[in-house]
């Protein structure tokens, strides 16, 4: 054989020539079938206008979400799970214990009692660690889940799976998901933000891939407010610019950008895109508003804790979430604590002083925040979701002052308002808080349940990509029907 004839390609004969123009022939033909029928899926047309408001699914009662997100891992028998037996079998060693539950295997120490002390508040009767004086008082108010449970130990997969439904990076986040089926009730705002911890202690690990919109539109992606002076980006308008001059501009833009359409009909994305541009031109008007904290009286400063060294920032953000859902905001997202261990809610070490400190941090604005919904009528229609990536073990991890290590198997979430039936608590971990043992919950069933208060059915809530239609439960979830009101 030449050597030209062996750089050719290979060759079909007839028969295996026949045989794939055949079954090609017989795929179209099935897909011509399947269109007449309607069972073929289409990848959905973008919206005009994505964050325009768009019907929910059935008439659920909230409208808005502020998830508290407490970054790092709080300890949940620390928290909300009393658990007493802890106390009586102290310093014993836990049976069965699976050295590799934690994430520092070589540290494991006995069971440990926690260093709080716990009482009963409220008509329910709810157990509360003494860390929060302030949100104890409005357990009646909240549903807990004590039986949630996750699939990694480590804080990048958790971080993901808790806020994306899937413990890998790249797909949209819940509120991408929420501003996607429901739109924004702002046009001048974005329909989802995110605030994190601006004490130095850098972003949660995975950092934006947290509040991601994935393969959704661009539209949906988290806009993070930077902590400090100027928490968006290009938002004043340039320096030196007049009013006119500028109007000028941007009516030079629009004539650009309509000529642009006319000659560009086919593509479906442009007018999307050219509607965020246009919202980022009309934040430079709404967002200064909505951010400007001293148009609110002191008492309602008072009721959060602004000013006070403990809690100033937290403050801030909480009385800012609640300024940006009653503007239409769907959904908010405020970090509690930065990247690790003691710069976040993750107390490898002296969980009694780390937990001591972010309760200080959060308490007060966070029940300010559910009493300030309340006055004003929001909190019917704002769900309030206080919840980090997995919970922490019930044993010791050995130190000078002995911390808690993650755990995966136990965690414990409490949501407010937005439908909720308050004063109840749905699941619970076994005697010492270590595993989920009733009405098991996983990150499916809390995002359902999430989707269900908003009136959106996790099922219908989908998106076509690379062939196939996703959503944020993937192939699981159920609706906990015993928290809804």
């Amino acid at each position: 054989m030449s050597n030209n004839a062996q750089n050719l390609p290979s060759l079909w004969t007839r028969r295996e020539l026949l045989s794939r123009c055949g079954g090609g022939l017989g795929l179209i033909a099935l897909s011509n079938l399947l269109q007449r029928e309607g069972l073929l899926a289409a990848e959905p047309k973008a919206p005009l206008n994505p964050l325009a408001p768009r019907p929910p699914h059935f008439g659920g009662r909230a409208r808005a979400v502020i998830w508290i997100f407490i970054n790092g891992g709080p300890s949940q028998v620390d928290t909300w799970d009393y658990k007493p037996a802890l106390a009586r079998l102290d310093g014993k060693e836990l049976p069965g214990f699976d050295r590799s539950t934690g994430f520092f295997i070589n540290d494991v120490g006995p069971l440990m009692k926690s260093p709080f002390e716990f009482r009963q508040y409220g008509q329910s009767g709810k157990w509360v660690s003494s860390i929060f004086p302030c949100l104890s008082k409005h357990v009646d108010q909240m549903a807990f889940l004590h039986s949630l449970h996750s699939e990694s130990n480590n804080h990048s997969p958790a971080l993901f799976m808790m806020n994306t439904g899937l413990p890998r990076m790249g797909f949209p986040s819940v509120g991408s998901w929420i501003a996607y089926g429901l739109g924004s009730e702002n046009e001048n705002l974005p329909g989802f933000v995110v605030m994190s911890d601006p004490k130095g202690r850098g972003l949660p690990k995975g950092h934006s891939l947290n509040w991601t919109c994935g393969f959704l539109p661009g539209a949906y992606q988290g806009t993070w407010l930077k902590p400090g002076a100027n928490p968006i980006d290009n938002l004043n308008p340039v320096a030196g610019e007049s009013s006119v001059d500028r109007q000028v501009r941007l009516d030079l833009m629009a004539r650009l950008n309509r000529l642009h359409m006319e000659q560009s009909s086919s593509d479906p994305e442009l007018e999307a895109r050219i509607k965020s541009f246009e919202l980022g031109y009309r934040m430079q008007s709404a967002a200064p508003d909505a951010l400007d904290l001293g148009r609110e009286p002191k008492h309602i400063l008072d009721l959060y804790g602004v000013g006070r060294t403990e809690c100033d920032h937290v403050a801030r953000q909480c009385l800012t979430a609640r300024r940006m859902v009653e503007r239409g905001v769907r959904f908010v997202q405020i970090y509690s604590g930065g990247m690790e261990n003691e710069r976040s809610w993750d107390g490898h070490r002296d969980i009694k002083g780390n937990h001591t400190q972010f309760a200080g941090e959060t308490d007060r604005p966070v029940a300010g925040l559910l009493a300030d919904l309340q006055q004003r009528g929001l909190l019917d229609s704002t769900l309030v979701l206080w919840a980090g990536e997995f919970g922490r073990l019930p044993i010791s991890q050995k130190g000078a002052q002995p911390g808690r290590d993650h755990n995966p198997h136990a965690n414990t979430v409490w949501l407010a308002g937005g439908g909720v039936k308050g004063g109840v608590s749905y699941g619970e971990s076994d005697e010492v808080g270590y595993k989920a043992a009733v009405n098991r919950v996983d990150v499916h069933d809390l995002h359902a349940t999430l989707l269900h208060l908003l009136g959106l059915e996790h099922e219908r809530l989908t998106y076509f990509h690379n062939g196939r239609r996703y959503r944020l439960t993937d192939v699981s979830g159920k609706v906990i029907r015993e928290i809804v009101a």
